[in-house]
């Protein structure tokens, strides 16, 4: 949404909710929030997953003027397509620009994983309902669909029945080339420690291969990530952003063992100079080409848990350092920065207009 900002610096950004540390700095002053801001206040700000089922309502009250509209661009998760009701009957262009399609809610396996209890299995599943009846009404309607990824324009052709224009998403690359130039005998995991992105998988293949792995992040499936760690195998926890960007600059490779639909900390980490190592699915197949910027493994899927861990244990022993240079990985990055974003943004919405 930053990057957008930057192509269109007039223009309003609407959204349901926000928190006043969350706003970049262009942002100031051009934000507008709906009615449903009061609440979130009160709650304290901390989490926003009990307020979803209201955001196509409040994407509908945020203050848009339809008269001020020449197209309206928006920024795709989970219910935003709900924004498109305030156009009516006008013949206002709308550009989704679609980071995916609710992946729990349209893929049954996917919210099994993420929703452990019986509890929150059935609060996802209520709430899946709601996601799919928002964008099966709305998809149909969006005037150009654009997809961050390879993986995320198939979703889109498969659950809405759409086509998509593939633009990756901006990468500030220019942080990352700067550091320190040495490497150190280690391999690298950073993310949120959330089910879908395996973290467990990369901390079990670690042991196996004897490597040492430093995992970078927090969150809910951390007790698993520590049951599958063990000898050589560290978590940091969350780290400052420039401390995350010397530890990934000095490793080996970063390692990427689940899906993503696209995955900006494998593009951060080949600016930074490393290598990336990913399970040969999602948005990986767009950022790791083999002996350029990275090595894929199990490439086509179908593989079980014990085989992933296998492919990553061995790709970690066998990984050859000199195969890869920085330059090199460094030049390959700069095709997913912050200027090829916004010139390709600007290109669609003109084309559109």
């Amino acid at each position: 949404m930053s990057e957008m900002a930057e192509v269109w610096p007039s223009s309003k950004v609407h959204v349901p909710f926000s928190r006043p540390e969350g706003i970049p700095g262009n942002l100031s002053g051009r934000v507008r929030t709906s009615p449903l801001q009061k609440l979130y206040t009160r709650t304290g700000s901390t989490g926003y997953a009990p307020l979803l089922p209201a955001v196509p309502w409040a994407l509908r009250h945020t203050g848009v003027d339809v008269r001020e509209l020449d197209a309206l661009v928006l920024s795709h998760h989970a219910f935003a397509l709900g924004a498109l009701h305030t156009l009516g009957s006008t013949d206002v262009p709308s550009i989704a620009y679609v980071h995916s399609p609710a992946r729990w809610a349209w893929d049954k396996q996917f919210r099994q994983n993420e929703a452990s209890t019986l509890p929150s299995q059935a609060a996802l599943t209520a709430l899946s309902q709601v996601a799919l009846r928002n964008e099966k009404r709305w998809a149909p309607r969006v005037t150009k669909v654009i997809a961050n990824s390879s993986e995320v324009k198939n979703r889109i052709e498969r659950w809405w029945g759409r086509d998509a224009e593939v633009i990756h998403p901006p990468v500030d690359t220019e942080y990352f080339t700067h550091g320190s130039e040495r490497k150190e005998d280690y391999f690298v995991a950073v993310g949120r420690l959330v089910p879908y992105k395996r973290v467990d998988l990369a901390a079990a293949a670690a042991v196996r291969a004897g490597v040492k792995l430093v995992i970078i992040g927090s969150g809910r499936d951390e007790a698993r990530v520590r049951a599958s760690a063990g000898q050589g195998v560290e978590l940091r926890g969350h780290l400052p952003r420039d401390e995350v960007r010397d530890i990934v600059r000095e490793a080996r490779a970063l390692i990427m063992p689940g899906v993503e639909d696209f995955g900006i900390v494998p593009v951060e980490a080949m600016a930074a100079g490393t290598p990336v190592i990913a399970l040969g699915e999602g948005g990986a197949l767009d950022t790791v080409r083999p002996g350029v910027s990275g090595h894929l493994v199990g490439k086509g899927g179908g593989l079980s848990d014990s085989e992933i861990i296998e492919a990553l244990a061995s790709a970690m022993q066998e990984f050859d350092d000199s195969r890869f240079n920085r330059a090199g990985l460094e030049k390959f990055a700069e095709s997913f920065s912050r200027s090829t974003f916004r010139s390709k943004m600007q290109a669609v919405v003109s084309s559109v207009l």
